[in-house]
């Protein structure tokens, strides 16, 4: 993996990381029955041969610039920056990617990828909708079959997704099944792909899952740090301070982590879900709470999940359906663990407060998940000197929560 891509907005083999067999560090890996290991090997050799073909590259750039609307803009937030009062503000607009969020990155590379070795059927997951609306517009613009699951919890609290993939095309399978959330969603899409490996593509969301696909959404979703990166440089001259995004499976952070890791100034900051706060117990902060989370293996690859002392998955809870996941992919369990990136957490009340004050400053509303990574610089931003520079990563927008947004805001008064 010395090669670096001929796409410029990709990156590959530009960190240490994984090794050949997918691991980082002690994280990462194959955690699946022998059934899916060739299916594995032949995806990983398609990836690679596609990364290494120009004409690959060259269409996924052209319907990047086309299609996705990239490069997305980097919006100083003058206005924010000075109610805080402290380090200036700029944010990665990944809310006007075509879609609505950073998601379509992946799966537009994962369903040219799936093209490109024949499959005609593609199976993806999703959580707040978002991933599952980008595999749906992907699958129709290539003309291929599309099926998502969705627990039915989060189909419950993102309608306006569901209807956009039935829009699309797209057969959408409620999972009643477990808390019928993201991880239980997983679980009957990877049951899918299973039984139907030899005509079906998974097209996985998150930068988690068994080896290369870790590895293949963070390389696809570096975009975001490549662009981010050349941006903040013809903006102010100079390389953030700290480099903030919101954190779940992980592919939003990882992709714009992924083009600050080699500059040991710039500070990386992933933000999980706090819920209800730790000592609730309602949260998916796998890093935050030390009795419940630490290493262990879930859909397919080891890294710090959220269980009990029997080593039984645990319920989590979030107001962002997004990053309501008891698992966080193993290459963000490297970063913390070799201490190249820090992770904190934002409550329901923290983001759903973020979300009130970025759009009454900047007049933008923030999807719930991206609202943790405002949450986190709203706090730390009044804190560092007013000539520092901070760059956060607004993932996607907020159009699907505005159900939930308004319901809990009418709600809070009376509480």
């Amino acid at each position: 993996m010395s090669n670096m891509s001929a796409n410029p907005y990709i990156q590959t083999g530009s960190a240490d990381v994984p090794n050949e067999r997918g691991y980082y560090g002690e994280f990462g890996g194959r955690y699946v029955p022998e059934t899916i290991i060739p299916a594995l090997d032949e995806l990983t050799e398609a990836y690679y041969a596609a990364m290494a073909d120009p004409a690959f590259q060259d269409r996924l750039l052209q319907l990047h610039r086309t299609y996705t609307g990239r490069p997305t803009p980097l919006t100083y937030a003058e206005r924010l920056s000075q109610h805080l009062g402290g380090a200036q503000i700029y944010i990665k607009r990944e809310d006007l990617a075509h879609t609505g969020a950073h998601k379509i990155n992946n799966a537009l590379g994962q369903a040219l990828l799936a093209q490109r070795m024949g499959k005609k059927r593609v199976i993806a997951e999703t959580g707040a909708g978002q991933h599952g609306v980008a595999s749906a517009t992907a699958s129709a613009l290539l003309g291929l079959e599309c099926i998502v699951y969705m627990g039915s919890v989060d189909m419950a609290r993102q309608q306006p997704n569901v209807f956009r993939m039935h829009l699309l095309g797209a057969k959408v399978v409620p999972v009643e099944s477990g808390s019928k959330t993201l991880k239980d969603a997983i679980n009957e899409a990877m049951r899918d792909w299973v039984t139907n490996v030899r005509s079906s593509f998974y097209l996985l969301g998150s930068a988690l899952g068994p080896h290369p696909y870790p590895m293949m959404v963070r390389d696809f979703q570096s975009v975001i740090g490549v662009e981010a990166r050349q941006q903040i440089l013809e903006s102010t001259g100079r390389l953030p301070d700290v480099a903030i995004a919101c954190v779940g499976g992980g592919s939003n952070a990882i992709g714009l982590f992924h083009g600050f890791r080699q500059d040991e100034n710039v500070e990386l900051i992933g933000v999980e879900a706090g819920g209800h706060g730790i000592l609730s117990g309602e949260h998916a902060a796998r890093f935050a709470d030390p009795n419940l989370g630490r290493p262990g293996v879930l859909h397919g690859t080891r890294s710090f999940v959220l269980q009990d002392s029997d080593g039984q998955i645990m319920n989590t809870h979030s107001i962002s359906a997004g990053l309501d996941y008891a698992s966080i992919g193993p290459e963000h369990a490297y970063l913390r663990q070799s201490e190249r990136a820090y992770y904190t957490l934002a409550t329901d009340d923290e983001a759903l407060a973020a979300v009130q004050t970025l759009a009454q400053m900047e007049g933008i509303i923030p999807a719930l998940e991206s609202a943790h990574a405002v949450a986190e610089a709203i706090k730390r931003a009044p804190t560092m000197p007013k000539n520092s520079i901070m760059l956060v990563n607004l993932s996607g927008r907020g159009d699907k929560d505005l159900d939930t947004i308004m319901r809990e805001i009418k709600r809070a008064p009376s509480e």
